[in-house]
């Protein structure tokens, strides 16, 4: 559409814009609210050794998969007037709203809340993490086709120590033609350990919601965001009234190591005769060593990544991630997918990122073996 693309061109002209080494760009204090911005742009490549599916001819738009602008996010950012937090966010490479939300703290504590607008919901500590900071190119393969992504509702969140809860009622997207279906979550986490450069992390969430047009379809891809080939898949299951999801996460960090894990199941309820439940599941354990000896931080129930100690030489990171799905239940044979994730980051200054993945997976669907081999590579900028 002429209208996204122009939307495109204007985010780009806009990051080309922006000065280096500022992690946000103060613009104006009005009305009592400071504001200020905040982008993310990401390019990506992907080289794809397929072995069924062909993953690079079943790409995004009908073109070859190989390279794509994957975000160009803008975000505006206020603090006040008073308690209140606010964010107005847009992709504009997806066209669509992203976090559009205000908070207000009660007795101005940020870890006690209230919250209204279009924010991602209590589930997945992948899913919270912040995109700019991801561990690897592609999220885990539960989080992609299990976790429930941002939503216009209401939330109410309280921490007190290493003890926090949230719990929203959320809706569909805000922009139009995305994902519906009313629901509620909750998510809890616990954190026994905060300290001396050691953090342990636990959390558990469980998100209940109806199934718009009572036909779902769960899927996965493999590993690799720039394919719309799925390697293994329910299909559509009709008749299916509500779908729910629990999941379980955990994390350590000690000095520069990071390992993380998560474990979702997924229940679909259905009515009518022959159309059976179905469940399904999965999870991953990972990884991370910051090889140039930076730690980890911890805020609002997720792990961040700290800045290079020495912004000159920036900071490198080796990952390993393995993960797993299982699509197969009854009469569904969706399939069942494993993959192993090998990663290098490269963080430079406050505004650079290079990243370079490889993955090797191993799928089954309906007895067929597909088992392909991508090459991934991201160049990110962000302020």
């Amino acid at each position: 559409m002429p209208i996204a693309r122009n939307r495109l061109a204007f985010a780009l002209l806009l990051a080309g814009a922006v000065p280096l080494a500022h992690a946000e760009i103060a613009i104006d204090v009005i009305g009592g609210s400071e504001i200020s911005f905040e982008g993310l742009v990401q390019a990506d490549y992907n080289h794809f050794g397929s072995d069924v599916a062909d993953l690079n001819g079943d790409a995004l738009d009908g073109r070859n998969a190989d390279q794509e602008l994957r975000r160009a996010e803008l975000v505006l950012k206020g603090k006040g007037p008073g308690n209140i937090d606010w964010v107005m966010g847009y992709d504009a490479k997806a066209d669509k709203w992203l976090d559009v939300n205000a908070k207000y703290k009660l007795g101005g504590n940020k870890q006690h809340y209230l919250q209204m607008g279009q924010f991602k919901q209590p589930n997945s500590l992948e899913e919270l993490s912040s995109t700019k900071n991801n561990d690897f190119i592609s999220k885990a393969t539960i989080t992609n086709s299990f976790a429930t992504g941002r939503r216009l509702g209401a939330a109410y969140s309280y921490g007190s120590g290493p003890f926090a809860i949230t719990a929203s009622y959320f809706g569909r997207e805000l922009t139009r033609n995305k994902a519906a279906g009313d629901g509620y979550g909750v998510r809890g986490t616990f954190a026994p350990i905060n300290q001396d450069g050691t953090i342990l992390h636990f959390g558990l969430s469980y998100v209940n919601r109806d199934v718009d047009g009572d036909e779902i379809k769960l899927s996965a891809k493999p590993n690799a965001d720039l394919t719309k080939a799925s390697l293994v898949s329910t299909g559509t299951l009709a008749n299916a009234d509500r779908m729910s999801t629990i999941g379980l996460e955990s994390f350590w960090a000690r000095g520069p190591v990071k390992l993380q894990a998560e474990y979702m199941q997924v229940d679909v309820d259905r009515y009518g005769a022959g159309a059976a439940d179905f469940r399904g599941s999965g999870g991953y354990l990972s990884a991370l060593w910051n090889v140039t000896g930076e730690g980890w931080k911890y805020k609002d129930g997720v792990p961040g990544t700290e800045a290079p100690s020495d912004p000159a030489a920036g900071m490198w990171q080796l990952g390993m991630r393995y993960d797993t799905i299982d699509l197969d239940d009854g009469t569904v044979q969706g399939g069942q997918m494993d993959a192993i994730t090998a990663g290098v980051n490269y963080y430079w200054r406050s505004n650079f990122k290079l990243a370079l993945n490889y993955v090797k997976v191993n799928s089954q669907r309906a007895g067929i073996d597909d088992n392909p081999d991508i090459t991934e590579a991201r160049l990110q900028f962000f302020w």
